[in-house]
């Protein structure tokens, strides 16, 4: 009766086992979603809504190109044609709105940016973090950032200010690395007149490139940012 008993038991173990994997996507499955929405998200003529409903960010429908149109066309993207580069490598897409001020960061050179943005998550349908609000308008994310031979490294520098919004919903201090692919196209510095802006894009962040959330679940980001470089 007990051998009985225990085989019953076996064997409903190993079927809510099989059940709970059969009810669960493999990476390769979450990969695949992840690639169609990033590509229904290119054409969806999107605009990213606040929780109130109102308008953030008009995205558009976007025009991809090449790294080879983008470098024939001197690193700038045709905003009246909403173009986005696709970097192939790591699969993220960048718009240039505004190159920025100041010169780009030397190699060798180490420098602190603050960053203001929206994330907007594009399985989620949403936006799920922003910092261009009142609310982290005195508590920025700064990146302390280093052009290391032409390959960029950063983290978020909590000591500053304790953190900002990045280091407070995800726990960590890295950057995404899908965020560093930018400074190699932009200047960082700090706007002095009204005619200038500083430094501004967009992307679209593959998990595998993004902050530590998405990595471990397999969703892509869409970023609107802006840089400005801290004073010395």
């Amino acid at each position: 009766m007990k051998k009985t008993s225990s085989l019953l038991l076996a064997l409903l173990l190993m079927t809510c086992i099989l059940n709970s994997c059969s009810s669960g996507e493999t990476y390769a499955e979450q990969k695949e979603k992840e690639t169609n929405a990033i590509k229904t998200f290119l054409g969806r003529d999107i605009c990213v809504r606040d929780a109130d409903g109102n308008i953030v960010c008009n995205v558009g429908r976007i025009t991809s190109i090449s790294e080879e149109q983008f470098q024939a066309q001197g690193y700038t993207t045709d905003l009246s044609t909403n173009q986005y580069v696709l970097f192939s490598n790591s699969g993220v897409y960048m718009q240039i709105i505004r190159e920025g001020v100041g010169e780009k960061l030397e190699r060798g050179k180490t420098a602190r940016i603050i960053c203001r943005f929206i994330e907007f998550n594009i399985l989620g349908d949403s936006i799920q973090l922003r910092n261009d609000v009142n609310y982290w308008h005195t508590n920025p994310d700064i990146m302390k950032i280093s052009n290391n031979s032409g390959s960029f490294s950063a983290n978020f520098d909590k000591e500053v200010n304790g953190g900002g919004a990045m280091y407070f919903r995800y726990g960590s201090t890295s950057v995404p690395s899908g965020w560093l692919i930018p400074f190699s196209y932009i200047r960082i510095g700090r706007q002095d007149s009204e005619d200038e802006g500083i430094a501004k894009v967009r992307l679209i962040v593959p998990h595998s490139e993004g902050q530590t959330e998405a990595t471990s679940n397999v969703y892509p980001c869409f970023y609107e940012i802006t840089f400005q470089k801290m004073r010395d």
